[in-house]
């Protein structure tokens, strides 16, 4: 178990970031994608980037970074940077700039229960070339991992995010921490991550704790091995009903969203769309709107079919909110 102990300094600095974190993302997809996951959400995904993987005349060059991110244990603080926080290049410029002794400290963590390419020894040493090596092999794994499927991604974390945010309305600081449950627990002064892999205590020493929701996350959240590093805490969110690429619905998938964007024509789901955009229960969005609550409930079923907004159940609720398309609609 871990085991993250907070001071009143810290409770005032916990925070959540601010989207979806690409580099986080990155890193936890490879993982996900060389393991042996059952989720069958994720089946569709895991097929289709080995295929393109397979197909790509880079493959072998992504043989460091598959090397670095095995699919369970450890894996190197240096490449989820916090500077990550404000954009996928702001990370991978972090990771250029990682010092050689990190480098090889971090390598040398790795390297007693993996095998690694030949390449890592010169990364070890912090050689530029190999850096700038494995930052493109990023970004050309990311084209196929994440960029098709980026905005089924986005919506989910922002829908956990908006989950979270009235959490933190309604309780506080500490009803945001107990909505973390059940794969975490509150308890006044501590935060205990059940599952943790191994036993640990993290002591945040004022600095705060920063909560990454992501998509990629397993069941079990994960956090930094460095204590001196910045705290990050990751957790896994709602996946949603999985992923499909954001441009799939090609052939008789248009006709299928034209149609259920022809439905939207009017009024009552205009006003719901807009209801969705700081999250709206059914109940609530009945109310609002002065309409009853199975009338709402068809509403968002109509919208959530034509990809403009989802919805996620907590507990005897359902909270409705935006996908990035239905953003871009509303602000049209």
């Amino acid at each position: 178990m871990l085991t993250i102990h907070f001071s009143p300094e810290d409770i005032l600095r916990t925070r959540m970031a601010p989207a979806a974190d690409p580099v986080w993302e990155l890193v936890l997809s490879l993982h996900l994608l060389q393991g042996r996951s059952s989720d069958p959400l994720m089946a569709h995904w895991r097929r289709g980037v080995a295929r393109e993987l397979r197909r790509d005349a880079a493959a072998e060059r992504l043989r460091l970074l598959f090397a670095l991110n095995p699919p369970q244990g450890y894996f190197p603080d240096f490449l989820t940077p916090y500077d990550s926080v404000e954009g996928f290049e702001a990370g991978l410029e972090a990771v250029r700039s990682t010092p050689a002794g990190i480098l090889h400290r971090d390598l040398t963590v790795l390297a007693g229960a993996n095998t690694l390419p030949s390449s890592a020894a010169a990364l070890a040493r912090g050689e530029p070339e190999v850096l700038r090596h494995l930052t493109e092999s990023m970004s050309r794994y990311r084209s196929v991992a994440l960029r098709p499927y980026w905005g089924r991604i986005q919506a989910a974390v922002e829908a956990d995010r908006t989950r979270r945010a009235r959490a933190l309305l309604d309780g506080g600081v500490e009803g945001l921490l107990n909505s973390l449950r059940p794969s975490m627990s509150w308890k006044s002064d501590r935060l205990e991550i059940h599952g943790y892999p191994d036993s640990r205590e993290l002591h945040l020493d004022g600095r705060g704790l920063l909560l990454v929701p992501s998509f990629f996350c397993a069941r079990t959240p994960v956090a930094l091995l460095d204590p001196a590093l910045p705290p990050v805490l990751v957790y896994p969110v709602d996946r949603l009903g999985g992923l499909v690429p954001d441009d799939s619905a090609g052939g008789s998938g248009n006709a299928a969203g034209r149609e259920a964007l022809a439905a939207l024509l009017g009024r009552t789901r205009a006003a719901v769309l807009e209801a969705s955009d700081d999250g709206c229960t059914t109940g609530e969005m009945a109310r609002r709107l002065h309409i009853s609550p199975a009338a709402a409930s068809q509403h968002t079923a109509v919208l959530r079919k034509a990809g403009l907004l989802v919805s996620q159940r907590d507990r005897n609720t359902v909270l409705h909110t935006l996908t990035p398309l239905g953003r871009a609609m509303l602000d049209a």
